[in-house]
């Protein structure tokens, strides 16, 4: 059997720490790039306006999943499921909260009208 010695503790928080910084960097070099891109083609108007706005929503879409994945940490793991599953029915409600707002205050100008 072998005996933990002190620095054993040391690289073990060493190696997260350097995995944790990893993800950061990876994450920031991601969000900088999906950003860049979408900038570069609204500033250029190298492509037509449809194409444009659908390169700039789906840039947004990969980069909302990029900042959930590398810097909130949601994952599908087991052990992040709970948090996973947490965020998603919080995000449901937003959306029902805010989507069924909208609704409510067309439908209340309409029938002013």
């Amino acid at each position: 059997m072998r005996a933990h010695s002190h620095t054993d503790k040391h690289s073990h928080g060493t190696d997260d720490l350097a995995a944790s910084i990893k993800s950061y960097l990876m994450g920031f070099v991601l969000s900088v790039v999906l950003t860049a891109i979408p900038f570069w083609a609204v500033m250029t108007h190298h492509f037509e306006k449809a194409t444009t706005l659908s390169l700039v929503l789906v840039m947004a879409i990969v980069q909302i999943v990029v900042h959930l994945k590398y810097f909130l940490h949601l994952d599908f793991s087991k052990e992040g499921k709970v948090n996973t599953f947490s965020f998603l029915f919080t995000a449901l409600i937003i959306v029902m909260v805010v989507g069924l707002s909208v609704w409510i205050i067309l439908e209340a100008n309409a029938l002013m009208m």
